[in-house]
Parts: structure tokens; C-alpha cells; sequence
């Protein structure tokens, strides 16, 4: 272990947690002091407890490690922690990535003690060489104690409030929805199916975790401004006539309207997904016109799983294609509506499509 009067503390940040055990049993045997986090949340809250080095998982809920990292590095109080990404992937673009976040190091699981060894040590003694550059005051250790007691129970209150705050934050996107959606409890289960599909795309694509999640519960808002449109064209079982097309088309505006302008990340991207999810790629859509790569990544993604549920599913102007009859239809507009590289994608992973589609009935409950 690095030779120091005091011991160091590391945070140990995984939502899994069998890994967090290990790496705490592992790291305390070097004769470190491990403080563990479950989720992103967490983590930031408890940076505040004399962190000398964060071990930290890429894929965790809510935010990713990914984002964690670049946080660490913007806060002027923390951004000289050293942070080590441990994660299961090990392309290029994923070092990429944590180098570009600001990660000092990266490490792939399976995990080696021996290479936890060598760069924990490392990079403990670049830290240890930075503070002693630094001039601060020493406390006595049972002032330290109770300050870490109080400001650990402060923090537990804290990490609870922005959980409870995430979880407000989904449902009222959810019930938003549920609102746009009242007049037709068929377009329930279609939203579901369609939401999975698109964050599997996304994932497929190598989305970061982060915007997978967000992809997830952002995708289901696309037809929010449906709550505008009149019922009777809404519901009508033969073809529109050309002013109620055009009535219809006015949803994707009404979307944006009822999003715009929010704080919120998880509400600008249903937003985007809102009023780009009717583009074409050839340029024929609407409402903007918008082609190729002009298109937002989160409305081509949304467009070809909004497209797919809804050719296999049963409407009230049509019944239900089969896949095979769905995916030609696809295929047939690759470079034409859809984005040709998303439906290559979305046909070479068929099988989750149709776990997917087994998994969610029609009214949207889970079997």
C-alpha cells in the first residue's frame, strides 16, 4: 500500500453489488479505507468525504459513469481526484470516451488485483505528490469522525431527494403521456413496445448507457401532441381526407410547443424526437423537410421503431402486418424514409424485437 501516516480513501462506485463487495474486501486489504456508492448520485454526494481516488463503473442507471467523470472534472473542488473507469467493454471508441471525460486510467473487467494494485498505487502517489503541494490545516481525528458522521447522515438525506426527484420526474413524463394517449388504450401498449425498440437501437449504435436510458423513457413523448388532434380523426377507420391530414401532421408541432423550452434533459430530447420523428430521410417528411443526416440520431432511431410497432400492430383504419410483412416494408424504404444503416441495425437483431414483442401485450402489460 502507499506508505502515508493517513490512510486513503477510495470510492468505489458500481451498481452491482457483489463487485462493490469485492472491491471493498480487495482495497481495505491493501489497508485503504473504501467508501461505496451505488449509482451516480451517490458518488457526487459522497466526493464530499475526503476522496482521494474514484473506482468507477461505466453502465449504471440514471447517470453514467461517463457523466460522473465529466462532473468530477468541471467542479472546481474535486476536479483533481483521480478517477480509474472499470468497465466490460474494451474498443477503442470506449477509451476514447473515458479519456475525453477526463478519466485518468481504465481498467477492463474481468479485474486483475495485480493491475488494481499498480494503478491504484499510481495514481494515489500522484495524488499524494498534488496535495502536498497544497497547504491545508489538520483536524484532530475525532473532530474528523463526527464531521464524517454528520455530513455521511446530511448526504444520505440528499442522495434519497435526488432519487425521489428522478423518479417524480419519470412519472410525470409518464402520466403526460398516459393524457396524450387517453382516447386510445391500444397506443398504450404500441409506446411500450416502440420506446424498447428504440433503446435498442441506440444501444446497438454504442449510445453511451446514459443516453440509452434517456432514449428509453424520452422515445414514448413522440405522439404527445396527439392530445391536440381532434378524436374523430384521431380514431377514424378509413382514410383522412386531405384537410384532416393535414390537421394530423400538426401533432409533431404541437409536441414541440408542449416541451419547448425545458430544463430538463430527459424533456429537450422529447422534444427533438417530438417534432423530427415524421421526417423522411429521402427529404419528403414533415414538418421541416429535414434529410439524411439533417435529421436528429433520436427521431431517425424513434422513426423506425415508431413505424415498425405500428405496421405490426392492429389499428383502427387496418389490421395487423405480420413481422416478415413489416420488415419488407422497412427494407423497402431504407434510404427512402428511414435512415438505411438504423434498419440494417434493427433486422439483424430480430430476435429482441421479438422478445420484446412477446414480453408486452397489446394493452401494454407486461406477460
Amino acid at each position: 500500500m502507499i506508505k502515508n501516516d493517513k490512510p486513503k480513501r477510495i470510492l468505489v462506485v458500481d451498481d452491482d453489488q457483489t463487485i462493490r463487495a469485492f472491491l471493498r474486501d480487495y482495497l481495505e486489504s491493501l489497508g485503504h479505507q473504501v467508501e461505496t456508492a451505488q449509482d451516480g448520485f451517490e458518488a457526487i454526494a459522497k466526493l464530499e468525504l475526503d476522496i482521494d481516488l474514484v473506482f468507477l463503473d461505466v453502465r449504471m442507471p440514471g447517470m453514467d459513469g461517463f457523466e460522473v467523470t465529466r462532473w468530477i472534472r468541471d467542479n472546481s473542488q474535486f476536479k483533481d481526484i483521480p478517477v480509474i473507469m472499470a468497465t466490460g467493454l474494451n474498443t477503442p471508441q470506449d477509451r476514447i470516451r473515458a479519456v475525453e471525460a477526463g478519466a485518468n486510467d481504465f481498467i477492463t473487467k474481468p479485474f486483475d488485483c495485480t493491475e488494481i494494485y499498480t494503478r491504484t498505487t499510481s495514481l494515489l502517489r500522484m495524488k499524494e505528490a498534488h496535495d502536498a503541494l497544497k497547504s491545508y490545516k489538520n483536524e484532530l481525528e475525532g473532530t474528523v469522525a463526527k464531521r464524517t458522521e454528520a455530513l455521511r447522515r446530511a448526504l444520505d438525506k440528499m442522495v434519497d431527494t435526488q432519487r425521489r426527484l428522478r423518479e417524480a420526474n419519470l412519472e410525470t413524463i409518464h402520466r403526460l403521456v398516459i393524457a396524450a394517449e387517453f382516447k386510445d388504450m391500444n397506443t398504450a401498449a404500441h409506446i411500450q413496445r416502440m420506446s424498447r425498440f428504440s433503446a435498442m437501437l441506440a444501444r446497438k449504435i454504442n449510445l453511451t448507457p446514459g443516453e440509452v436510458e434517456s432514449i428509453l423513457y424520452a422515445s414514448p413523448m413522440h405522439d404527445i401532441g396527439k392530445i391536440g388532434t381532434p378524436e374523430e380523426i384521431l380514431l377514424k377507420p378509413g382514410k383522412l381526407s386531405g384537410d384532416e391530414w393535414l390537421e394530423m401532421k400538426q401533432h409533431t408541432l404541437f409536441g414541440a410547443q408542449i416541451l419547448e423550452n425545458s430544463s430538463s434533459e430527459l424533456l429537450h430530447m422529447g422534444e427533438i424526437i417530438a417534432v423530427s420523428h415524421h421526417e423522411r430521410w429521402d427529404g419528403g417528411g414533415y414538418p421541416h423537410g429535414l434529410a439524411g443526416e439533417e435529421i436528429p440520431l433520436w427521431g431517425r432511431i424513434c422513426t423506425i421503431a415508431d413505424v415498425f410497432d405500428a405496421l405490426a400492430s392492429e389499428r383502427p383504419y387496418k389490421k395487423a402486418f405480420t413481422n416478415e410483412e413489416a420488415l419488407k416494408i422497412l427494407k423497402e424504404g431504407s434510404g427512402k424514409q428511414f435512415d438505411p444503416q438504423l434498419v440494417d441495425i434493427f433486422t439483424n437483431n430480430m430476435s429482441e424485437v421479438i422478445e420484446i414483442q412477446n414480453k408486452i401485450s397489446r394493452f401494454g402489460n407486461d406477460k
